[in-house]
């Protein structure tokens, strides 16, 4: 049993958070947005932990669907499933439960919430096989990780206003920035095995494309935002933000494979920079 579990934990990358951080902030993000400041103990532990359970159940999906795929790349071969360690079924089934419970907090919930998270779960299936029809698949996978931006305004207003899915727009935008770099590390594998990429799509622009995403995610969440509480605090975060935006082009400049995948496990931190501008902005609107 601890054997099991141990695989289980590697299936689900439980030691490494940043998969999940990157979906939780602007998560949280937009419940700050949308209470007008803190969302209140329930709706937090709600979604913090219904994203650590969906990017896990998303992660046996993908895993199962990738299987073929992952035994011909080098950061992906030793995967529980693609080396035989979890079979398919096991993969499916801890998926399974790990959805089902991430569905039982939304329960807890309202009927809008209730309803949104079947059309989220519904593009956290398809991304999967996006890779196989799609050239630019990280846009797709730009929809399932800012869904939870609509399901948060609805869980707090009952509705998802048009501020929703201008956050939504922008968002998309910093996980073609980010999981292109992400491609950037696959890329020699991917164009053998035939796999779509935005990295292999984009060619020698992919460097400019990934800036120019990062601008235009900053620049939508600046102008959604501009009448925040307090617009200084906030400002100042975009900034910062940009400058660690910068920071990320200099080090994919000559997309060398560690130094792409150490961008992409930095931008976390970019995420949480924005949170926190949000969050302090509210914090101290009173001030």
């Amino acid at each position: 049993m601890t054997h099991k579990l141990r695989l289980y934990l590697e299936l689900i990358r439980w030691d490494r958070p940043a998969g999940w951080l990157l979906l939780l902030w602007p998560t949280l993000s937009a419940l700050w947005v949308a209470a007008h400041g803190f969302p209140g103990w329930h709706l937090l532990t709600v979604f913090t932990l219904g994203t650590i359970l969906m990017r896990s159940a998303g992660c046996c999906l993908n895993d199962v669907a990738d299987r073929e795929f992952d035994r011909h790349v080098k950061r992906t071969a030793q995967r529980p499933v693609t080396r035989g360690a979890v079979s398919v079924k096991e993969a499916l089934v801890v998926g399974a439960v790990l959805a089902l419970l991430a569905f039982g907090l939304v329960l807890t919930t309202n009927t809008a919430t209730i309803a949104w998270s079947f059309a989220a779960l519904a593009v956290a299936v398809v991304y999967p096989y996006a890779k196989r029809f799609v050239s630019m698949p990280q846009a797709v996978l730009g929809v399932a990780f800012s869904f939870g931006i609509p399901v948060a305004f609805a869980a707090v207003q009952s509705r998802v206003p048009a501020l929703a899915w201008l956050l939504l727009l922008g968002n998309l935008f910093w996980v073609i920035a980010y999981d292109t770099e992400y491609a950037m590390v696959d890329r020699d594998d991917d164009l053998k095995i035939g796999m779509k990429t935005s990295a292999i799509t984009l060619g020698r622009f992919d460097v400019a494309a990934v800036l120019a995403s990062y601008l235009i995610y900053l620049s939508i969440w600046a102008w959604a935002l501009m009448d925040i509480a307090q617009p200084a605090i906030y400002f100042i975060a975009i900034v910062v933000a940009l400058g660690q935006a910068l920071w990320h082009g200099w080090l994919i400049r000559r997309r060398e494979r560690d130094d792409c995948f150490r961008a992409f496990r930095l931008n976390h931190w970019l995420g949480f920079t924005v949170f926190a501008g949000i969050a302090l902005s509210y914090a101290f609107a009173g001030w």
